[in-house]
């Protein structure tokens, strides 16, 4: 591909700040590295909130809000992406596992893309996943993913297809074939979360070969892969993703100052390997 998009990741569920001190937190300092990442060259942004205080992740729809707001008053082309993948974790008491634990989310459809709905980002993230994440399961059932797509396509916003397993794409091909999904499936083909696809070479390929053949696809990889596999993705044919959701290290032995630092030298690489970035205009009409 002689030019690709690249999605900046900026926070995520899971990273922390003792992880990495520049991870973003609060609604104005996401909103900031939104903005930075896209000076950067990021065309796209995936969005997560935490809660300022405690800084566990949030579903609060005004923190959702006060992210976009910021974002559109400086920069009103950049393409937002704010997850729906909060509210289907599932952590079985250990006494008796048919009881739900402290740390379940389960949630309705309609309240996991309630933020949605208000406020209509470009792209919203749809999971198809159901496996472990460390001690507890994330669940998603096919009735609350064709409804959750009937929901986000409904407000005018894109899905974007999140694959982390070979038994996603079989679910995706299924969705496919009924008709839920209006128009060619975005995706993204997620490598190195534990339990599932592994990140490696011979996995994008596989993964690659599992997918609709009009699917627009995004291959990245978390932890020490990322740079690696986002070399990969643009070898293999697909676009990019960098972020402090994905990453913490920016080389071997330095801490990422911040999700910019990160794009910077994505681009870097895109550069060497003679691709270019699309901007956030571009990636308006090539999505639709």
């Amino acid at each position: 591909m002689s030019s690709v998009f690249l999605t900046c990741a900026v926070l995520g569920n899971f990273t922390t700040r003792a992880q990495n001190a520049n991870l973003p937190i609060t609604p104005a300092e996401i909103a900031r590295d939104c903005l930075d990442a896209a000076r950067a060259g990021a065309a796209i942004v995936h969005i997560h909130v935490r809660d300022p205080v405690t800084q566990l992740p949030s579903m609060e729809v005004a923190l959702y809000r006060e992210v976009v707001d910021r974002i559109r008053d400086k920069n009103d082309q950049l393409v937002i992406n704010l997850t729906t993948g909060n509210g289907g974790r599932y952590d079985p008491s250990r006494d008796n596992p048919a009881v739900a634990g402290p740390r379940t989310n389960l949630r309705l459809p309609e309240d996991r893309v309630r933020h949605i709905l208000e406020l209509r980002p470009d792209i919203a993230t749809l999971d198809l996943n159901t496996m472990l994440f460390g001690e507890e399961v994330v669940i998603n059932t096919l009735w609350s993913i064709r409804r959750m797509a009937e929901l986000i396509q409904g407000a005018g916003v894109r899905p974007e297809i999140e694959l982390f397993d070979s038994g996603d794409i079989s679910i995706l091909n299924t969705l496919v074939a009924e008709g839920a999904l209006e128009k060619p499936p975005l995706c993204s083909i997620v490598m190195g979360v534990k339990h599932g696809f592994v990140a490696t070479p011979e996995t994008l390929f596989y993964a690659r070969s599992l997918l609709p053949a009009n699917a627009l696809w995004t291959g990245f990889a978390t932890g020490a892969m990322a740079f690696r596999m986002l070399a990969q993705s643009v070898l293999a044919g697909g676009n990019v993703r960098i972020g402090l959701e994905d990453a913490v290290w920016l080389s071997r032995g330095v801490k990422a100052p911040s999700n910019a630092a990160m794009v910077e030298k994505a681009r870097r690489i895109l550069d060497e390997l003679g691709v270019d970035l699309m901007d956030a205009q571009q990636v308006r009409a090539q999505l639709g």
